[in-house]
């Protein structure tokens, strides 16, 4: 029993560890442009090729059924190696665009063994309580995606390479945690063939449906703003000249305090209900995404980033409970399989969104462009919205 118990927290810490590895390159990103002659639009670029190497890779591993045939916590073992060793590939000297593009891609298609297949052995050890369980998981995801923005500021006397090489060691011991101490939950139900149509089965039920668009919806907004934070803080101290800002250690705050508001849902929708929780959070980034217009002409540097720290908890706050809804609303055979579609499907629309406020940002200075980022919410609250006699609330 003691032993369950400490199931939970080396699962988060594991998490945490290996999704250091998502924006380790962001965090580097102004030294990578130095070092190697990069435009500025490499930041989307370089972000958009860890989703693009992430979707490849979650697409493979659900063809394969890779998380139900193959011991979970051994395919976290490999791909936390595995992406630790592409990462660390960026300190080496001579990149080139391609080159840096070609590792990002290495590094997020291993992601795809551990963010999703994280979530796949807490759907193992945790039927009840579930999203409690992914609140935390998910916020250790939120928590490691901003560390090398925290990284970065502690670094600064340091060479840049120190953060990536910090990154690849929590990785690796992320994955010995995993590997050593959590055995294959009590829930798990492997799957001993490949289903080659799992892919489109699960979408079949209902309730999957919905909340499967929930969470695209969710998708197109979280991973963009993330990105766009230092951006989002450089272009308000340009507005107001006297504003100064240390902005990877705001970037950090802000993208970080959203791993609190993942267990805070958690523990909210224990008591109003999984699905109400989700659309109460999706609301309210909806409405931060339609009024961040606004805010940018506000003279208050705490009311700005007060608001921002508000969308960054926000804006993810209803990421473990949508990943609730889609376990709870699989088939078990096929659960880590249908986490690793919605992720797959989810990350494609990432790159979307990130690559066409890439090109908003560069085609102009308008703070209005932010507004864009509404469509993916009202889409997923529409979904979430419908009534289905199937959904598990």
């Amino acid at each position: 029993m003691k032993h369950f118990k400490l199931i939970l927290p080396v699962i988060v810490i594991s998490q945490f560890c290996c999704t250091c590895l998502w924006f380790a390159g962001n965090g580097v990103i102004n030294d990578l442009v130095l070092n190697f002659n990069l435009k500025v639009t490499a930041l989307g670029h370089l972000t958009s090729a860890v989703q693009f190497g992430f979707i490849i890779g979650t697409l493979l591993f659900a063809i394969l059924t890779i998380a139900d045939r193959f011991s979970p916590s051994k395919v976290f073992f490999i791909s936390a190696l595995l992406g630790s060793a592409f990462n660390l590939g960026i300190i080496w000297n001579g990149h080139t665009l391609i080159s840096l593009l070609t590792l990002r891609f290495l590094t997020g298609f291993f992601l795809a063994g551990i963010y999703p297949i994280g979530m796949k052995i807490a759907a193992d050890y945790y039927n009840k309580g579930l999203g409690k369980s992914l609140g935390f998981l998910v916020g250790a995801l939120v928590l490691g995606t901003a560390f090398p923005h925290l990284l970065k500021d502690f670094t600064t006397t340091y060479p840049w390479k120190s953060v990536l090489i910090t990154t690849s060691v929590l990785a690796i011991i992320g994955g010995l945690l995993m590997l050593l101490l959590v055995p294959d939950g009590p829930y798990r139900k492997p799957s001993k063939n490949t289903n080659l149509s799992a892919f489109f089965n699960v979408f079949q039920k209902r309730g999957f449906r919905a909340a499967a668009f929930g969470y695209f919806g969710h998708m197109w907004e979280l991973y963009t703003f993330w990105v766009f934070v230092p951006t989002i803080l450089k272009q308000y101290t340009i507005i107001n000249t006297d504003v100064t800002f240390n902005i990877p250690l705001l970037s950090f705050i802000i993208i970080g305090l959203g791993g609190l508001a993942c267990i805070l849902s958690g523990y909210i929708a224990q008591i109003i209900g999984t699905k109400k929780t989700a659309f109460i959070a999706l609301l309210l980034s909806c409405v931060c995404c339609l009024i961040s217009p606004l805010v940018f002409t506000t003279t208050s540097e705490t009311l700005f980033i007060g608001f921002l720290i508000f969308w960054g908890m926000v804006v993810v706050a209803d990421s473990p409970l949508l990943s609730t809804l889609v376990a709870q609303n699989a088939s078990s055979e096929l659960k880590g399989t249908a986490l690793t579609i919605v992720n797959c499907l989810g990350f494609t629309i990432t790159i979307i969104s990130i690559q066409v406020m890439t090109s908003l940002v560069e085609l102009s200075s308008s703070n209005s462009i932010y507004f864009i980022l509404a469509l993916g919410p009202i889409l997923g609250l529409i979904a979430l919205g419908r009534k289905h006699k199937t959904i598990v609330l």
